[in-house]
């Protein structure tokens, strides 16, 4: 039996990794300090690794796909694909940045302050290619951690730190001078992984059930009777996708209505339909929206 070697995130990421997987229609199965969880899907083979390290696997074979983020895939000069992009929740922007950060009171206010400088982070790749863009000379040094605390104790002169709202820097009395990248979850996959048909179509199957996992996020459906005289008043209120499903029931009088709607809106919308003449309103969740 083929089997396709799928890279997920361990991690920050491997919880909401996992979560959308379920929502998709996979089971998996995480055992403690194991690196090979269990899925119930005997076409995929899962490994846990590292965001960090991630495309460097896909991108030599050991791993025909994974998930991780396209700062990795920069970091390392992989030379994978990506096939989708990931949003694992419509609460969050999904975006996050790489900027370079100074204490309050430091005199660098741009990336020609640093001349000479010194510098910490974990993406020092990234960070040289953006001095290089500047033609600027700085040391940069490679952090394994507490990087605001460097900056910040004044080991080091700046950071470039991984951000999404900047909140945890300004909470360390830091300031941001410049954004280097952006940043996001996606799914990368090898081009020999690409360019094998069976592969190829079990990473789309996969994509295609996530992204409609994904789409689902925060959306309800909801199913009512209607009479037939009110049926215009219920379209109105609905923000429906796409037009609503009407079917008629027994009864020529009444139909009944069934739409997909953000879950947020349903405490104000359902009593202005039941206003509006709607009765046996039914609320339901879904685990996939397929556009």
């Amino acid at each position: 039996m083929k089997k396709l070697k799928l890279g997920l995130p361990k991690g920050s990421l491997q919880d909401a990794t996992i979560k959308v997987f379920g929502r998709a229609g996979f089971k998996i199965y995480v055992r403690s300090r194991s690196y090979f969880p269990s899925i119930d899907d005997s076409e995929i083979e899962p490994v846990l690794l590292r965001a960090q390290e991630m495309s460097r696997y896909v991108e030599d074979g050991t791993l025909d796909c994974g998930i991780t983020g396209a700062d990795w895939v920069m970091e390392n000069g992989s030379k994978v694909k990506s096939l989708a992009e990931l949003h694992y929740s419509k609460q969050t922007s999904n975006k996050v940045r790489w900027v370079l950060a100074v204490p309050e009171a430091s005199k660098i206010k741009s990336v020609k302050d640093l001349q000479g400088k010194k510098i910490a982070t974990e993406v020092v790749g990234i960070t040289k290619k953006y001095l290089r863009q500047h033609k600027v000379k700085a040391d940069v040094e490679f952090s394994w951690g507490a990087t605001e605390a460097k900056v910040t104790s004044g080991l080091v002169d700046a950071i470039v730190e991984l951000t999404e709202t900047g909140s945890s820097l300004r909470a360390n009395k830091l300031r941001i001078v410049e954004t280097l990248c952006e940043s996001n979850t996606q799914f990368v996959a090898s081009r020999e992984a690409i360019a094998d048909k069976w592969k190829k179509a079990k990473m789309e199957q996969i994509i295609m059930l996530l992204q409609g996992a994904m789409a689902a996020d925060n959306m309800v459906g909801l199913k009512m009777n209607v009479h037939s005289k009110n049926v215009d008043k219920i379209k109105d209120l609905l923000p429906s996708l796409k037009e609503p499903t009407i079917s008629h029931l027994s009864d020529s009088k009444w139909v009944a209505i069934e739409t997909v709607i953000d879950e947020g809106t349903v405490r104000i919308l359902i009593p202005k339909l039941k206003q509006a003449g709607a009765e046996g309103i039914i609320e339901y969740p879904l685990n996939k929206l397929i556009y």
